[in-house]
């Protein structure tokens, strides 16, 4: 006669431990004590338990799995900034019980083909959508399809009811250039993105906005824009900016990245940072930190959005999309070393 499997209520009870404890001990939670993981894990082993995700997806009509779409550009799998993000949105869906699907869009995918094949395959209940642009046809596909999900962005064009979690870019370049103004700062550059990510807009309109209000303008060739995945674009641009006559005296950049590019750029000019020009850049990513000099940026806290995005979308799949809202979170200012008075 077949042996039956055993259930993880019995399994728990052999132990003396509640099933909230057996079901972390089992998926290596670290609130749980060495010992008593490996004390449960043994148990498992030793009874034949396996937890049986098939079974719960029956009885729940959910797979318990969130969909993530990666899109690969190049050899750099992810980035600094997406494996901050991807940290806490898979920590935050792990401690709600549900599991993290990563798929990932080669550079000969269309990233919402690939995200409708996730869909239609029924391989999640919900979905992140990140790196959001101003009109973007995944938002448009997930709200056409019912399919929960929640963006890491917004986009420009959507009018139905969405959520979403942003952080406030705009007021964040728009605070920059302020500190900068009073500083003595009237030359401004930018150095974006020449992708339609709604981020790099934002941030491109809270600088303008505060330029116009201190009666400045950011002159058209002050503007350094190349594609995200193009190092090489992006190093050249960098170099106009630098190379402009006059030059800007404070560039404000879209992401740390970009920054930190821009920086590299002028060292090899013999610009000296900052006593011949500011930079600022986006993110507080940690390699910002050991730039040298050290780089001013806004703390995004992105591995904080992760988890916030990730707890949104969990709602979202159990009470229904309408019942979340969107979130607009503010980004603080961290001063390093790379800003300080006009020269």
């Amino acid at each position: 006669m077949e042996r039956r499997q055993p259930r993880l209520k019995e399994l728990s009870s052999a132990l003396g431990l509640s099933i909230t404890t057996v079901s972390r001990a089992l998926a290596g939670y670290s609130d749980v004590s060495s010992a008593t993981r490996e004390r449960v894990r043994e148990a498992a082993a030793a009874s034949g338990y396996v937890p049986n995700r098939a079974g719960r997806a029956l009885k729940s009509g959910q797979t318990g799995f969130v969909g993530l779409v990666v899109p690969v550009r190049d050899a750099q799998f992810i980035d600094a900034f997406l494996g901050e993000f991807v940290m806490g949105l898979g920590e935050a869906l792990a401690e709600a019980g549900r599991d993290l699907a990563l798929t990932t869009a080669t550079r000969r995918q269309d990233e919402c083909d690939v995200l409708a094949h996730v869909v239609n395959a029924g391989q999640v209940d919900g979905v992140v959508v990140s790196r959001t642009v101003r009109d973007d046809p995944r938002v448009r596909f997930l709200l056409d399809r019912k399919v929960p999900f929640v963006l890491h962005g917004r986009t420009l064009t959507e009018t139905r009811h969405h959520p979403w979690l942003d952080t406030d870019g705009a007021a964040a370049f728009s605070e920059a250039a302020q500190r900068l103004i009073e500083m003595g700062h009237r030359r401004f550059g930018l150095s974006t993105f020449s992708d339609p990510v709604t981020f790099a807009h934002f941030r491109r309109a809270g600088l303008e906005a505060a330029l116009a209000a201190s009666g400045l303008s950011l002159a058209p060739d002050a503007v350094a824009a190349a594609p995200r995945a193009d190092p090489q674009a992006l190093r050249h641009a960098a170099g106009l900016l630098l190379d402009l006559d006059p030059r800007p005296t404070a560039i404000l950049c879209a992401t740390d990245t970009l920054a930190i590019t821009l920086m590299e750029e002028a060292t090899r000019r013999g610009i000296v940072i900052p006593r011949d020009l500011s930079v600022i850049g986006f993110d507080n990513l940690p390699v910002s930190s050991y730039a040298s000099p050290g780089l001013t940026t806004f703390d995004a806290r992105i591995q904080d959005c992760g988890s916030a995005v990730a707890r949104m979308l969990v709602d979202a799949i159990e009470r229904g999309p309408d019942t979340v809202e969107p979130r607009l979170v503010a980004a603080d200012f961290i001063p390093r070393a790379s800003h300080g008075p006009a020269p």
